[in-house]
């Protein structure tokens, strides 16, 4: 006996949408309105044509069906490193957003590659889909351009893009490097240092003028040590060059600029010897759950991280409603500011 939907040999037949109708007695319209507006049809009615695409096993084709009415449910989300549990919080908030409001995703890792960030961008493109988020490693106006021309609005996270060209979500970065060194300087280091990424990166670039401009309010020294990427492997060879120096030069309290680095330099001072927080006190950043779980828990300035992703999809939501609807619509700058979550690893100097 054959399998509804499949041959004689159990493979997939293709079923069209006149099948389906003729098999509940509807027109292909009916089948059409049950698939996009429901609420136009008769329960009944609506419960037939539901019954004859299981009996068939129908599988819509969504995608060429948004193309035909010159649509797409489909949102890119894009952002610099998904194995950053920062960004994949980010990421299940925006998700969850935008599935609530019926919308399908599909995500492109850049993996701090700036080459593949361009692919993934252009790769939504051809999937045309009709709207992107985008944490973005580096990014200029021009950049946007493409996608401007294609008609596919665009919302930026984690960065604020000068000119009010699209809708963009951040935390206050300034404020919270100096924060995270404010704390450091009120605990009582003096001899204070700043870890992790390049400065290419505005993230990075906006923490450290925030942790400078507290030092040098507290005529403090900020020694500022770089790393190629924002990961554990970079705290490790961060804490290496600390280990190497005097104890009497050496800095006392160090803010990392995420938390990936300061858990890497909590466990790299660790195997060097040093104490955390008797020899070193440490601040992160972004607050993941990796900080409070560390050997030593870890303070850390707290990013909204969830609640970045569902406004960034709020905005871009808002953002089509107003395309659909008529009125011009401006773009928004949303900014958080973030909080010094305190614990273990930040200590009074001795």
């Amino acid at each position: 006996m054959t399998t509804p939907g499949r041959d004689g040999h159990g493979r997939r037949q293709r079923i069209s949408t006149r099948e389906v109708a003729a098999r509940a007695q509807v027109s292909i319209g009916t089948v059409s309105n049950v698939l996009n507006y429901p609420d136009r049809v008769l329960p009944a009615t609506r419960e037939r044509v539901e019954e004859a695409i299981r009996e068939l096993g129908w599988v819509p084709n969504k995608q060429a069906r948004d193309l035909r009415a010159g649509r797409s449910q489909t949102i890119g989300l894009a952002v610099m490193d998904v194995t950053n549990p920062f960004f994949a919080d980010l990421l299940r908030g925006a998700n969850s957003a935008l599935e609530a409001a019926g919308y399908r995703t599909v995500i492109g890792d850049a993996d701090n590659d700036l080459d593949r960030q361009q692919r993934i961008l252009h790769g939504f493109l051809e999937q045309r889909v009709r709207g992107v988020i985008l944490g973005p490693i580096g990014l200029e106006a021009a950049d946007l351009d493409e996608l401007t021309h294609a008609g596919i609005n665009t919302v930026l996270v984690d960065r604020v893009l000068e000119g009010g060209i699209c809708c963009t979500v951040g935390v206050d970065d300034v404020a919270g490097g100096r924060i995270a060194v404010e704390h450091l300087l009120e605990r009582g280091h003096r001899r204070l240092a700043i870890v992790g990424g390049r400065s290419t990166l505005a993230q990075v670039r906006d923490r450290r003028l925030g942790a400078q401009d507290a030092a040098d309010a507290a005529d403090a020294s900020l020694l500022s040590i770089s790393t190629d990427q924002l990961d554990f492997a970079g705290g490790r060879r961060a804490a290496g060059e600390l280990a190497l120096m005097d104890p009497h030069e050496r800095p006392t309290g160090v803010f990392c600029t995420n938390d990936l680095v300061a858990v890497g330099l909590l466990q790299g001072l660790i195997v060097h010897g040093l104490r955390v927080p008797d020899d070193v006190a440490i601040v992160g950043y972004d607050d993941i759950d990796f900080a409070a779980a560390a050997a030593v828990p870890l303070s850390s300035v707290g990013q909204p991280r969830r609640r970045l992703g569902i406004t960034a999809a709020e905005l871009l939501i808002a953002e089509f409603d107003a395309t659909a609807n008529g009125p011009a619509h401006v773009h928004q700058a949303v900014q958080f500011t973030p909080e010094l979550v305190v614990r273990d690893s930040s200590a009074p100097a001795h």
